[in-house]
């Protein structure tokens, strides 16, 4: 098993119109993303095999891109259709094909996978109740100066949020929460007991009653992280953040913020996206420094019981980058108490 076995964003499907083209990077590998004729998307190396131009700065015309530096021209095989300067020649050429990548659309989003044919076939996640009637989503994309694993770690912990976020997103009570972690099948699954109302400003919209909060994190291999909570009756909660890997120190991070709360769906909808884009940018920061000091100083971290899930994270997350299957690895089950 590899980091290139599994789908990556690389676009919002609306972001990618006709006779457009974008330039990514997904795990140090340069795309040209653009539509053919039947609106597929399309994934070529983004280098021109003539001159190695990049490709993405192209044209799209008729589901075709052109190099803008001599023209030459690719099809959704990538393969080389058109030389300018060959002219009637070109029929006499031999073939040739830049590197070309799976593609997939779903849930509103454009996937690219790097490996052709993997062993074992991984489909994109799902996205929890996106369109699902009563249920409300809007999509935020954020760049971090830091890797997946920190990416993916953040946001299913719970100690920083009292620190990163006060006020707006728990506040610093020493109170005393459970936590049970699983590592299972390559995914960290994690439920909370004893939260109450410590949900900072959140807490006088989300849960008026402070009726028992329902709250459950779960990381899916390699890039997927799910936050879910439930506090009643037409209070209900996720953050789900697909973290792509474009360099080592930069993460390109899609987030779905899908909620049911009834009658107020649309009402809250922008007092939601302000709240979580403000809880996003210091996060940003906090792991902009983390990532500065990493550089500078390596990995060595001294974890504490509530770091636990970051634990089994890591271990999925290493096991993939050795070549192993990280659902071989024997499952675990920790109960943990740790004070937020």
């Amino acid at each position: 098993m590899q980091l290139t076995d599994f789908w990556y964003i690389v676009a919002l499907s609306e972001q990618l119109k006709p006779n457009q083209v974008l330039q990514r990077t997904v795990l140090n590998e340069w795309l040209a993303i653009f539509r053919d004729t039947d609106g597929k998307p399309v994934a070529l190396r983004d280098r021109c095999l003539h001159r190695n131009s990049r490709l993405s700065p192209g044209k799209v015309h008729n589901g075709t891109l052109q190099c803008p530096y001599h023209g030459w021209v690719y099809d959704n095989l990538g393969k080389v259709i058109s030389v300018p300067a060959e002219g009637n020649d070109f029929k006499n050429s031999p073939p040739r094909c830049a590197k070309s990548y799976p593609t997939k659309e779903q849930d509103g989003y454009i996937y690219v996978r790097l490996t052709e044919n993997p062993e074992i076939e991984f489909p994109p996640f799902s996205m929890p109740y996106y369109q699902q009637p009563g249920w409300e989503t809007f999509r935020v994309v954020n760049r971090f100066a830091n890797n997946v694993t920190n990416c993916a770690e953040n946001f299913i912990d719970i100690p920083h949020t009292a620190y990163v976020h006060p006020g707006i997103f728990r506040n610093h009570r020493q109170q005393k929460l459970e936590m049970k972690v699983e590592r299972d099948n390559g995914s960290v699954l994690v439920e909370y007991g004893n939260e109450d109302n410590n949900l900072g400003w959140y807490s006088r919209f989300l849960n008026t009653k402070n009726t028992e909060i329902k709250h459950s994190d779960k990381f899916f291999m390699p890039n997927v992280t799910s936050v879910e909570y439930i506090m009643g009756k037409n209070r209900h909660l996720f953050i789900t953040s697909q973290s792509i890997p474009e360099t080592e120190n930069s993460t390109l991070v899609y987030t779905d913020v899908t909620y049911n709360y009834g009658i107020w769906n649309k009402i809250a909808r922008p007092f939601v996206w302000l709240t979580a884009q403000h809880i996003i940018n210091q996060d940003v920061k906090i792991l902009a420094v983390q990532g500065e000091t990493i550089f500078k100083y390596g990995t060595q971290f001294y974890n504490t019981p509530a770091d636990t899930i970051h634990v089994f994270v890591e271990s999925i997350i290493q096991a993939i980058e050795r070549g192993e299957d990280p659902r071989l690895l024997p499952n675990k089950s920790v109960n943990v108490s740790f004070w937020v």
